[in-house]
């Protein structure tokens, strides 16, 4: 369920996924967002509503710095910065317009281009948030965040609330038995709360290079893109279960945790 923040558009409840049990997962616990640094009065009205006793922004440091802290209501939750690396689409297509040229200086993104483009790239970074040692510390304190029953009802976020927040989504809803097919299906919901998003990028970009529909790879939600976390994990850990146990630390009493906290009785 949507929050409709008007700032925060892919805001959305967590709650009422089924799991293979016949369960569902509680609703008004666990949210999912993009950034919050840009809420309007009305948006913190809806967000105090929430009684949030936590928020997890997973932004980086430099995202931060660039487009402003959260804004939170007053009394409200505790903040927790979990800074963890993304592919920074703004350095991407900054890095290549400071070069300046013909109009083509993006056309490495082609997924006709060496190496797939930016489908590609995308795919390798959701690879490296089960296989990068650092990048998986810091979902595993993430998802530890998520267990404690002091920290709910809990948003989490990035910037845009589809890379680094999709797979923490998708890394607790498997630990609740939610089905693949339907961790999928809130994963690209990601794509009907963006849509203006992408448009602006595309609009930014028009009569500055040759084709400003090759950043759309990067900001769409992929299924593929996701497919291609699932499938390391499976390589690295055997599955989803190996990679809660092994990769991320998540022992017996912490799944049971999850379940007891965010699983309807």
């Amino acid at each position: 369920m949507t929050l409709r923040l008007s700032n925060a558009p892919n805001a959305r409840d967590l709650g009422g996924h089924p799991t293979g049990d016949g369960r569902r997962v509680r609703r008004n616990v666990l949210f999912r967002s993009d950034s919050l640094h840009r809420l309007s009065e009305a948006d913190l009205e809806v967000v105090a509503g929430l009684k949030l006793a936590c928020v997890i922004d997973l932004r980086s440091t430099d995202e931060v710095t660039r487009s402003g802290a959260d804004k939170l209501p007053v009394p409200g939750p505790r903040l927790v910065e979990l800074p963890i690396a993304d592919l920074d689409l703004f350095a991407v297509i900054t890095d290549a317009l400071s070069r300046g040229g013909d109009g083509t200086e993006l056309d490495f993104l082609r997924e006709q281009a060496p190496g797939g483009g930016a489908p590609a790239m995308m795919a390798e970074l959701y690879r490296r948030f089960v296989s990068g040692d650092q990048l998986r510390a810091a979902f595993a304190q993430a998802v530890r965040l998520v267990a404690a029953a002091e920290n709910l009802p809990l948003l989490f976020h990035c910037t845009v609330g589809k890379d680094r927040t999709g797979w923490l989504a998708a890394v607790v809803l498997s630990a609740l038995d939610v089905p693949r097919d339907v961790i999928l299906a809130d994963y690209v919901r990601t794509n009907e709360f963006s849509r203006e998003f992408v448009d602006l990028v595309v609009s930014l970009l028009d009569g500055r290079v040759s084709d400003p529909q090759v950043v759309v790879p990067m900001l769409e939600a992929r299924p593929a893109y996701l497919e291609a976390a699932f499938a390391e994990a499976d390589r690295r850990y055997g599955g989803m279960a190996g990679y809660l146990r092994d990769g991320l630390g998540v022992d017996d009493e912490l799944l049971a945790s999850l379940r007891a906290n965010l699983l309807e009785p």
